[in-house]
């Protein structure tokens, strides 16, 4: 997943406990062959062969319930959740001291846009050649939701499941009190902003402070407006809380990419989050409030 993973649950013995970690990484593992954009090997590269060549693929249920999930993100965001997008990274190198050229990024516009394909399930067809799918902002949350329903049918009844910060529960602690988790200060690393306790549920977080570089005292992250190509400025972080870690996640991205929207419509879906904005401002229904849920 590129990012350090972790999980911790309580069994009632040893063999239970291996049996359900095993199921568990296994899994993650499977997830990540099949849909990381790094290995040549994986299905999602094999979609983006087709799509480079302007083509079209018929894909399985799985792949196709993905898809399904993120044209209904890209549609109930206005376009800005959009899995096409991940093509602009050819233009921003997070680790380099420099901005892209402008003519780079609208050479790679051009070829951004879910409307851009036709997605009739199963399948998937790219009329323009060049096109690329990135799983990048649904397969984590995903995955920590499979995980923690996999070491459910195992049994386990108490524990949770930690991909790079997507946090889905498996259930309480085993004395059935809350576990604890921080919400990270986007601008101080070793900072909390909040702590909320949660037996249930998920929580996830975006934000600009993983990938990032900063040129002339402006800081340019690594969420990037499909519409523009150049990275989000409005606020700093999002976190949400959701039944599942694949909502809370894309949650939190759509508020990311809606930038000065981002609050409101985090309001109207009613669900618990916390923001905070370039400024250093907060808000949202977690800050100051009692947060256990």
């Amino acid at each position: 997943m590129g990012t350090p993973c972790e999980m911790q649950f309580f069994a009632e013995s040893g063999a239970a406990a291996r049996y359900a970690a095993e199921a568990t990484i296994a899994d993650i593992a499977r997830l990540e062959a099949r849909y990381s954009r790094y290995r040549g090997d994986s299905f999602l590269s094999e979609i983006n062969r087709v799509a480079a060549a302007g083509g079209r693929i018929t894909v399985d249920d799985e792949t196709a319930s993905l898809l399904n999930y993120a044209s209904t993100c890209h549609e109930q965001s206005g376009g800005l959740f959009d899995i096409t997008s991940g093509i602009l990274r050819r233009a921003w190198r997070f680790d380099s001291a420099a901005l892209p050229d402008q003519g780079m990024i609208d050479e790679l516009l051009a070829k951004v846009g879910w409307d851009k394909v036709v997605w009739r399930p199963p399948v998937l067809e790219f009329p323009l050649p060049g096109i690329e799918i990135d799983f990048g902002g649904v397969v984590k949350e995903y995955a920590a939701d499979r995980a923690a329903g996999l070491c459910w049918s195992a049994g386990i009844r108490h524990g949770m499941i930690n991909l790079g910060g997507d946090i889905k529960l498996i259930g309480p602690r085993a004395d059935d009190s809350p576990w604890r988790i921080g919400i990270r200060d986007p601008r101080q690393k070793s900072a909390l902003l909040d702590t909320v306790e949660l037996a249930q549920g998920a929580i996830a977080s975006s934000g600009d402070y993983e990938r990032c570089l900063t040129i002339g005292n402006v800081r340019y992250g690594h969420i990037l407006n499909p519409r523009t190509g150049w990275p989000v400025n409005r606020l700093a972080s999002v976190s949400v809380i959701a039944d599942f870690c694949v909502v809370a996640g894309s949650a939190s991205t759509i508020a990311m990419l809606k930038e000065e929207e981002g609050p409101s419509w985090l309001e109207s879906l009613a669900l618990p989050h916390l923001w905070v904005d370039v400024n250093g401002e907060t808000g949202g229904t977690l800050l100051n409030a009692e947060a256990r849920f």
